[in-house]
C-alpha cells in the first residue's frame, strides 16, 4: 500500500534541491528520493516536483510513499559454471557466467553470485544489506567475466574505497555493430536514470560523470571487437556509452542492437565480458591482477564473424 503524506517546507530547507531536501525531510536516501521525483509521486503546491527544482519556503509538499519492497533473501543455490579462480582470508575473485545476478534484487528470481558462494560454503563479509555482504562491485545479469567480493571487514572497506577512487583496473571485451570512429578513444558523457524505464540509464546533463576509453582490437563486416578500459564505474555504463555513440552492443536489445544480427550470431544476451581485473591487495598491500577467457558463447560468434 502507498502512503501519502503532506509536508510544509520548514525554513531550513528553502532553497534547496528537492531531492536532498525532501531526503532529510523524510530520513531516506537522495537516491530513493531521486526515483520518487523522477516518477512522480511528489507535488510542490500542486506542480510536479523534480529533483533538481528547489523547495519553496512554506510551500505544501503532497508526497505519495511508494509500497515498500518485500524483503529479499539470499538463497543458497551452486551455479556449476561460476568458478572461483582466487580467494584467500580476506577476498574471493570468481569468474561469473552470463544469467546470474551479483546479488538478489526484487523482479529478479534466479541465481546469483552470493547465493553460489554460499552453497560452496563461502562466507562473506557483513557490512551492507543481508543480500548484498561482501559486493564491492557488480556485473550485469548478462554480462560474463570477473567478480571480487570480500570476506572480511577490512577487505571490504577498503575495496569499496579502492573502486570510489577509481584505482581498481578494470578492462572489458565487447562486440558492437558497426565500426566506431575514431577506431580507439574516448566517450566522456554523463549518465543517469531514463526518464521513462525504470531499468534503463540514458545519457544526461545532470548525470553522474562517466568516462569510457576503448581500442578497435578486430573488424569485421558488420561489427568490431573491443577492449575497454573503464575510468568509472556507472550502471549500464559500456552498453550506454556505446548505444548514443551509435553502436550497440551486439545482443543488447535493452539499448537498441539489430536482432537480426543477434540472432544470426546466436547471441541471447549481449556481447560482453570482464576480461582483467587489477587492484592493490587490501590487507596485503601488493598488486594483484587476474585474467578470464570468453565463455563459449561469445567463442561460436567471434568464429562465425571470422568465417564470414
Amino acid at each position: 500500500m502507498t502512503e501519502d503524506r503532506l509536508i510544509q517546507v520548514p525554513e531550513g530547507i528553502a532553497g534547496s534541491r528537492a531531492d536532498a531536501g525532501i531526503a532529510k525531510l523524510l530520513g531516506l536516501s537522495r537516491s530513493s528520493v531521486a526515483d520518487m521525483l523522477e516518477s512522480g509521486l511528489v507535488l510542490q503546491s500542486d506542480q510536479l516536483l523534480g529533483k533538481s527544482d528547489s523547495l519553496i519556503a512554506d510551500a505544501w509538499l503532497k508526497i505519495t510513499l511508494p509500497a515498500a519492497k518485500p524483503a529479499l533473501a539470499l538463497i543458497a543455490e551452486l551455479v556449476p559454471d561460476l568458478k572461483v579462480i582466487y580467494q584467500d582470508e580476506d577476498i574471493v575473485v570468481v569468474d561469473k557466467p552470463a544469467g546470474v545476478a551479483a546479488h538478489p534484487s526484487v523482479g529478479w528470481d534466479g541465481p546469483s553470485v552470493g547465493g553460489a558462494l554460499l552453497a560452496m560454503g563461502i562466507e562473506m563479509s557483513t557490512s551492507g544489506v543481508a543480500e548484498r555482504q561482501g559486493i564491492v562491485s557488480r556485473l550485469d545479469v548478462g554480462t560474463s567475466g570477473l567478480m571480487v567480493l570480500t570476506k572480511t571487514e577490512i577487505a571490504y572497506s577498503k575495496m569499496k574505497q579502492a573502486f570510489r577512487d577509481r584505482v581498481v583496473d578494470k578492462t572489458y571485451h565487447a562486440l558492437v555493430q558497426g565500426h566506431p570512429d575514431p577506431s580507439s578513444g574516448t566517450i566522456d558523457a554523463p549518465l543517469g536514470r531514463h526518464a521513462k524505464h525504470e531499468y534503463k540509464f540514458t545519457v544526461a546533463q545532470d548525470g553522474k560523470p562517466s568516462i569510457t576509453h576503448y581500442t578497435t582490437l578486430e573488424a569485421f563486416t558488420a561489427a568490431s571487437l573491443l577492449e575497454i578500459e573503464l575510468e568509472t564505474g556507472r550502471t549500464h555504463q559500456i552498453r550506454v556509452h556505446f548505444s548514443a555513440f551509435k553502436h550497440p552492443l551486439v545482443g543488447d536489445t535493452l539499448y537498441g542492437c539489430d536482432p537480426k544480427l543477434a540472432s544470426r550470431l546466436g547471441m541471447e544476451r549481449q556481447w560482453l565480458h570482464a576480461m582483467k581485473l587489477g587492484f592493490i591487495h587490501p590487507t596485503k598491500g601488493e598488486y594483484v591482477s587476474f585474467e578470464s577467457s570468453y565463455p563459449r558463447d561469445l567463442v561460436e560468434s567471434l568464429a562465425l564473424l571470422r568465417s564470414e
